[in-house]
């Protein structure tokens, strides 16, 4: 039985498992092309990388704001909304590098930020399920993008 809390959203885990839906076919898609359309789902699975990147670090930023708008933010409003824009950085910066260094780049980022969430968790800054959610999503989720990386060497 679930501990109150606990319990991921049904709409989370359908979301959550569709955004995983690119990312599999796109990488899934590469061993199997060669030249320009290799080349274009390439760079689909870096912007698409890129972007739910930026998402993960939107969701702290909403956080932030959130806990600072309630009074619960103690001081740390600046360092969190820092913390918060850092994904999107990283994935305009894997979006200018080779795609293979972009992908790793990417990989790296995501499960960073996965040690991010669970922090929040543990600290109580996000739900409780947020965790459950996100570990087997960032699984799938590195895994693709290595797959991509590894297939552009």
């Amino acid at each position: 039985m679930e501990t109150k809390g606990t319990e991921v959203p049904a709409s989370a885990i359908w979301l959550g498992g569709a955004g995983a839906v690119p990312f599999i076919g796109l990488a899934g898609a590469m061993p199997f092309l060669e030249g320009p359309p290799r080349m274009l789902v390439a760079h689909a699975l870096v912007a698409y990388g890129a972007t739910i990147l930026s998402f993960l670090g939107g969701v702290h930023w909403g956080l932030a704001i959130g806990a600072h708008s309630s009074g619960r933010q103690d001081g740390k409003l600046p360092a969190r909304l820092i913390l918060s824009v850092l994904p999107s950085l990283a994935g305009w910066g894997a979006l200018l590098v080779s795609q293979s260094a972009g992908l790793f780049i990417l990989a790296l980022a995501i499960a960073v930020m996965l040690w991010v969430d669970i922090r929040a968790t543990r600290m109580g800054e996000a739900p409780l399920w947020y965790p459950k959610l996100r570990i087997p999503l960032t699984c799938v989720v590195v895994a693709t993008l290595m797959v991509g990386a590894i297939n552009e060497f």
